[in-house]
C-alpha cells in the first residue's frame, strides 16, 4: 500500500485527497456488504464517519481517495492515513486469504463475486451496539435505526457541505430514556441496547481490554451482554475485534449451509452447522462467511434482507453433485467436486 496526495478542482475550491493505492480493494463492495451500516453514497464516492472523523471516500480504479472533515480537538493524535488503513483492513493480505478457501463450486462462485471485499475493523462499542439493534430487522431498517441514533444522540461533523453525525457513546446512550430510543424504531430493542450502554459506560465491561482475551473468552463475555447472542457476539468477533475464524450464521448463511452443502440431510442442528463451518472454512472462516452471505443477499436474493438468524428454515432438495463434508460424511452439492476429509481444515 502506498499512500499520496491529490488535489481536486471543484469550481473554485480545491479539494485535498489522501490517495492509497489499493489493487485489492473494492469500495463499494465493502461498505455495501451489510458489516457496516451508516455510509451514504454521494457523488461518486460514500460519506460517513469513522470514530469522530468525518470522512468522504471514493475509488478510481486501483486507487482510494479520501478527504477527512474538521478533526475535532479531543479525539487522538493519531495519523489521518493510519485511521483509514486501520478502518478498511488495507493490511489483510486479501490474496492469500482468498487462497485458503475451501476449493468448491459454491465457495469459488461467492469469492469470484466479492473479489475486493474486505472485512472493516469498526470501533467496538459503535459495531456491538449496531448489532444488538439489528435483530430481526433488515439492512434497510438496519440503516434507518442506526442515522437515527446518530442524528438524535450523535455528534455533528461537516466533510464538505455534507453534515454527519458521529455514532453515539455509550455514556450518552445509558443516559437516554427507553422511550427516547424508541423513538429511534429501536422497539424493545430499546431495553437491551441501554442496558449494555449502562454496563459499558460504567466500565463493568471494558470493550477494549477485551482485544486480549483468546476467542472462546471473547465470545463468552459478549454472550453475557444484554441483547446479545451467538450470532450477534460472533458478528462483533469479526467485524470490531477482526477474529477471522468467526462465522456468523445468519438466515443467509443458514441456507446457503443447508441448501447448498446439505441439502440431503433432513435434520441439522444449529450445533452442528456452527461445528461444521468452524471446521470447514478454516481460519478465515469470518471471510468465506462474508463473501457467502453477500453473495447470496444480492446474486441469489433480495438485498434489503437482514442479517437475523431466529427463523428456522427448509429448503429444497434437488441439486446434484457429490463432495466430502463435515466429519467426511457424504454432502450433497450444486456441481460440487469430491475433497477428502483431511482437507477439510
Amino acid at each position: 500500500m502506498s499512500v499520496g496526495r491529490s488535489a481536486l478542482s471543484v469550481g473554485r475550491l480545491l479539494v485535498d485527497f489522501t490517495e492509497f493505492a489499493m489493487p485489492e480493494f473494492d469500495l463499494d463492495k465493502t461498505l455495501n456488504s451489510a458489516q457496516v451500516f451508516h455510509w451514504e453514497t454521494t457523488g461518486k464516492g460514500f460519506v460517513g464517519t469513522i470514530g469522530e472523523h468525518a470522512v468522504y471516500a471514493e475509488q478510481d480504479d486501483d486507487v482510494l481517495k479520501v478527504r477527512f472533515g474538521g478533526t475535532p480537538s479531543r479525539s487522538p493524535r493519531r495519523p489521518l492515513p493510519g485511521i483509514i488503513a486501520h478502518y478498511f483492513a488495507l493490511d489483510h493480505p486479501l490474496a492469500e486469504i482468498c487462497a485458503s478457501f475451501p476449493d468448491d463450486p459454491i465457495m469459488n462462485t461467492a469469492r469470484d463475486f466479492c473479489r475486493g471485499l474486505r472485512i472493516i475493523r469498526q470501533p467496538k462499542w459503535e459495531c456491538l451496539a449496531t448489532f444488538i439493534c439489528s435483530s430481526m430487522k433488515q439492512v434497510a431498517h438496519i440503516r434507518q435505526i442506526s442515522l437515527a441514533l446518530r442524528n438524535r444522540f450523535g455528534d455533528q461533523r461537516k466533510v464538505g457541505s455534507r453534515v454527519v453525525h458521529t455514532f453515539p457513546s455509550p455514556q450518552r446512550i445509558a443516559r437516554a430514556s427507553e422511550n427516547e430510543l424508541r423513538e429511534c424504531k429501536l422497539g424493545y430493542r430499546a431495553k437491551t441496547l441501554r442496558a449494555t450502554a449502562r454496563l459499558v459506560s460504567s466500565d463493568e465491561c471494558d470493550l477494549e481490554s477485551w482485544s486480549a482475551l483468546p476467542d472462546g473468552d471473547l465470545r463468552k463475555n459478549l454472550c453475557e451482554l444484554p441483547g446479545v447472542g451467538v450470532k450477534i457476539a460472533n458478528c462483533v468477533m469479526l467485524f470490531a475485534y477482526a477474529r477471522l475464524r468467526a462465522f456468523p450464521i445468519d438466515i443467509w448463511i443458514e441456507r446457503v449451509l443447508r441448501q447448498r452443502y446439505f441439502p440431503r440431510r433432513k435434520k441439522m442442528t444449529a450445533q452442528q452447522l456452527r461445528e461444521f463451518s468452524e471446521t470447514y472454512f478454516g481460519e478465515h472462516g469470518g471471510y468465506a462467511q462474508q463473501y457467502l452471505f453477500h453473495h447470496a443477499r444480492i446474486a441469489l436474493g433480495k438485498p434489503g434482507v437482514g442479517r437475523d438468524s431466529s427463523t428456522a428454515l427448509r429448503f429444497g432438495r434437488n441439486d446434484k453433485g457429490r463432495m466430502r463434508g463435515w466429519k467426511g460424511e457424504s454432502v450433497t452439492a450444486a456441481g460440487a467436486q469430491v475433497v477428502s476429509p483431511a482437507g477439510l481444515r
